[in-house]
């Protein structure tokens, strides 16, 4: 049984993204004065129940503002969001704004879902005082209870969360109750998260869209299409993943709106949040600063990425897709670990097989090398090429062991830290990236120099290369 669905639902500035971020408790919507600023649908899954309880779960989804016009001429595009959401909820929460009573938009909305085969739950946002209270009784006329809530003052989620679960119970009555999404323990293989960043218009949207053979995010010309950082779940192949569709990144100094600046902020961190990072490029276009920018952003995280070539079909013969692969190494020597895909959203040429390789490096991410075969490497690397002298001293390594998954992380127990500079760092990583027995080869992988402990005896290593 799949978890239903409740839409938030009303005319504009009444508080939707406000309601969604406070339910959930967390800022996930983009909250701001200006009207329209939500355009997608952002969904959240959410535990009704309190923790120790058997979960109730749904899947809690804002739209954008019913009747707004848009600034890009995109308000058929979020229409037509809005009419999804609507088409799939189990429950409707129609929001109005006490605090301004009855305006003539909130009628139409009332009228539109009074047509649709669907619960709905009347709710009066910003009743932050008693006199907003008293207006919110004037939207009984709607012919729905009034369930008075403030997102800003935090009054009145237990009693909402509450009516929101007895609805569904009664309106799904010998259905299961919202069951929680699919974790670890429900299957070998746990959820993938992917983050798909890139500059405005690199065809990040239309790649998910393609991917999911249905509009789920606004796809358009118009730059800055995408606000917020939108999650979508979806199945292929019996596997569940997770697309985090993030706003067109702009460099710092092209931040010039509250609005811009949120929605870089979340296209900031989806990269760290993510499993895996696509990093979108256009194949008719250079490298530019934004993706120096984003590419920072990545190390800094250590996550996964695959360099993504987008609308490819607009250069087949015209370039060879080795040009540009070497373009992107010679550009980011220091990721020549990470793959390569050239792609075209619009037709979704060759998206499963970067979908399934985004899948490989997850599990690169968290495999372990036990210490047995991590000293046997890096011994033979020691061999190969040792240490320079460091103040007169020979370094040592005395044994190594993995301490971490996601990035991996080698931990080298030896006598002097200091005396591995980063370069000879950089030989030992892509010493032991070569060897074939080491499981993450396409994957971030952090080197961690630590003095060993006086009550430490272990030695594996030394002996290992005295014998």
């Amino acid at each position: 049984m799949s978890i239903p669905k409740v839409a938030i639902v009303g005319r504009p500035n009444v508080g939707k993204s406000s309601l969604f971020n406070w339910l959930i408790g967390q800022r996930v919507s983009i909250v701001a004065p200006t009207a329209g600023v939500t355009r997608d649908r952002v969904s959240f899954i959410l535990d009704l129940n309190d923790e120790g309880e058997e979960p109730y779960c749904i899947e809690l989804i804002d739209t954008g503002g019913i009747g707004i016009i848009d600034e890009d001429n995109l308000s058929e595009h979020i229409e037509e969001q809005i009419r999804l959401a609507l088409d799939t909820a189990d429950l409707i929460l129609l929001v109005v704004a006490a605090k301004d009573g009855i305006a003539p938009l909130d009628e139409i909305v009332a009228e539109r879902l009074r047509k649709l085969n669907r619960p709905v739950l009347l709710v009066a946002n910003k009743s932050d005082s008693d006199r907003d209270a008293r207006n919110a009784e004037e939207f009984q006329r709607f012919g729905w209870d009034v369930i008075k809530v403030s997102a800003q003052q935090k009054i009145g989620r237990v009693n909402l969360t509450e009516i929101i679960r007895e609805t569904l119970t009664i309106s799904r009555r010998g259905l299961a109750p919202g069951i929680p999404p699919q974790t670890a323990a429900d299957n070998d293989e746990p959820v993938m998260k992917f983050a798909v960043v890139g500059r405005r218009n690199a065809g990040k949207s239309t790649f998910i869209n393609t991917l999911l053979n249905e509009e789920r995010v606004i796809a358009s010309d118009v730059p800055g299409t995408t606000r917020d950082a939108v999650d979508v779940r979806f199945e292929m192949d019996g596997k569940t993943f997770i697309a985090i569709d993030t706003p067109g990144f702009l460099r710092r100094k092209g931040v010039k709106s509250d609005l811009q600046f949120y929605s870089t902020n979340r296209a900031e961190k989806s990269i760290f949040r993510a499993d895996v990072v696509l990093l979108f490029f256009e194949a008719n276009s250079q490298i530019q600063q934004i993706e120096h920018q984003l590419v920072g952003f990545i190390r800094k995280a250590m996550k996964p990425v695959i360099f993504v070539v987008n609308k490819w079909d607009t250069m087949v013969g015209q370039m060879p897709t080795q040009r540009w692969g070497d373009y992107i190494r010679e550009t980011y020597n220091d990721l020549n670990y990470a793959p390569i895909a050239f792609i075209t959203g619009k037709t979704g040429k060759n998206l499963k097989a970067l979908l399934n390789h985004a899948q490989m490096i997850y599990k690169q991410s968290r495999e372990r090398v036990s210490t047995a075969v991590l000293n046997k490497l890096t011994t033979a690397a020691l061999e190969n090429s040792s240490p320079p002298l460091f103040h007169f001293r020979k370094p040592k390594i005395y044994y190594a062991s993995q301490v971490s998954e996601a990035p991996p992380t080698l931990v080298f127990h030896c006598n002097m830290p200091d005396a591995f500079t980063p370069q000879y760092q950089r030989y030992m990583l892509n010493f032991l990236r070569d060897c074939d027995e080491l499981p993450f080869p396409e994957v971030p992988v952090k080197l961690i120099f630590r003095e060993r402990e006086s009550n430490d005896d272990r030695n594996e290593i030394d002996k290992k290369r005295k014998t």
